[in-house]
This record gives C-alpha cells, structure tokens and sequence, in this order.
C-alpha cells in the first residue's frame, strides 16, 4: 500500500492473491478504472478483505464492514471521491456513503434512472453484466415496471472471462476474451431487442473494450469510467 496525502480517487479494490506491494496488471491497461491516465488524475487503492470476485457478484452483506473500513482509510489517504472496482458492490453504496464525508459512487448502475431519462420513452436501456443472474431488478434503483420493462440486463456468464474473472489467485484481465464476451452478448440482445439506444457497462472489466464496442454498435456506451469521471469534475480541489 503506497502512502498519499494528495487529492486522489479512491478504489475499493477485490482480493487478487497479489505478493504485498505488487501492482495489479490491470493498473498499466488503457481505459482501466485504475489506470490513473484514464482521468489524468491519482488513483489509490484499498483491497476489501474477503472481496473475492466468487463473493462479491452473487453479494454477501458480510463484506459491508470491510467496505467501510476500506473507504475510511482511502479517504485517510487522499481519497477525494470513492469508487469501487466491481458493480456488484453497489450493495453497500448506501453504507459506505453514510461513513465518509466524500462523494460515493460504487457502481456504474447509479447510472441507470438517469441514462433512462436521457433516451426517448420508446427506447432501451441494455445493461451489460459480468452476470446477470446475479444482476436483479434490486440493483437498477428504477421501481416504476414501466420504466423496468424498458431496462434489458445481458451477461456474459458462460463465457471464458467470467470463468477467469472467478478464479483464486485473480489472473491479469485476458482483453481478448472481455471483447469476444461482450460484442456476442451485445449482437445477441441487440436481435431481441432493436430498440436499444444505449449501453451501460456493469463490469468494472468492461471499460477495457469500450471504444471498440461503441465502433461496433455506434451507440453511447457509459460505465464506472464515465461515473468516476463526471464525480471527479464536480469535486473542488483548490
């Protein structure tokens, strides 16, 4: 764990099975949530103790102690808005946002009442998961059916980066295996569902072919990039 004082983002990071000190590889990528090119900004990071990917995405409320404790020491170090590097982890936004004094945003489906709003009341919503059987209607914030009819969640469960995603030690993301996942999740719902007008990306993964998903589908494509992004441009750092 490095030491910062100096105005950063603040990640709450899974368990990798990582040597203390090494840096995941996922840091180097371009458009990685911790990459600190994505916002030309610090970004520091807090592993959640017990995070691993097989607990996170079905949801344990055990975790929510060690979500807390994390984001207090990020901010202990310089965190000036708090993210977290699974979508899952949504399910403590409320507790983690009622224990620091910094804007808290967990997970790109904060996104999803407000992307609705943005597109035209006969248009779609696809939400892009790591997996959506785990990705329920309790996640999306949005109550009214009407608005939940217009919400269309895919997953890529059944496909080679999940299987990655899951295992003990956490592997180096395989980008190869992220865009085969999800330009075949995407073509699928697409078919099923022509009035998609916009995609959100669940996956903290994701982010890492998103440029190539937008040239593919030439939709807007939102995840916890353009979140941290838009929490970090609201934040006074003078």
């Amino acid at each position: 764990m490095t030491t910062s004082t100096q105005p950063s983002l603040g990640v709450l990071d899974l368990e990798r099975g990582l040597p203390p000190g090494v840096a995941p590889a996922s840091q180097g990528l371009a458009g990685s949530m911790i990459n600190p090119a994505t916002y030309n900004f610090p970004i520091i990071l807090e592993t959640v103790a017990g995070a691993w990917s097989d607990i996170v995405i079905p949801g344990d409320p055990a975790l929510e102690p060690a979500c807390i404790a994390a984001a207090r020491r990020l901010v202990e170090r310089g965190a000036v808005v708090i993210s977290a590097n699974c979508g899952f982890l949504i399910r403590h936004q409320a507790a983690v946002a009622a224990a620091v004094n910094v804007p808290v945003v967990m997970s790109s489906l904060l996104l999803v009442p407000s992307l609705l709003h943005q597109l035209p009341p006969a248009a779609k919503l696809a939400v892009l998961t790591a997996d959506s059987r785990h990705c329920g209607k309790d996640l999306l914030g949005v109550d009214d059916p009407i608005e939940q009819a217009r919400i269309v969640i895919g997953g890529i469960e059944g496909g080679s980066y999940l299987s990655q995603a899951l295992q003990r030690p956490l592997p180096p993301p395989d980008v190869a295996a992220i865009e085969t996942d999800v330009t075949a999740c995407i073509k699928q719902i697409r078919a099923a569902h022509p009035e998609i007008a916009a995609v959100l990306f669940e996956c903290t993964g994701f982010p890492l072919v998103a440029p190539t998903i937008r040239r593919i589908t030439n939709l807007p494509i939102y995840d916890i990039t353009t979140l941290c992004s838009l929490t970090l441009q609201s934040v006074c750092l003078s």
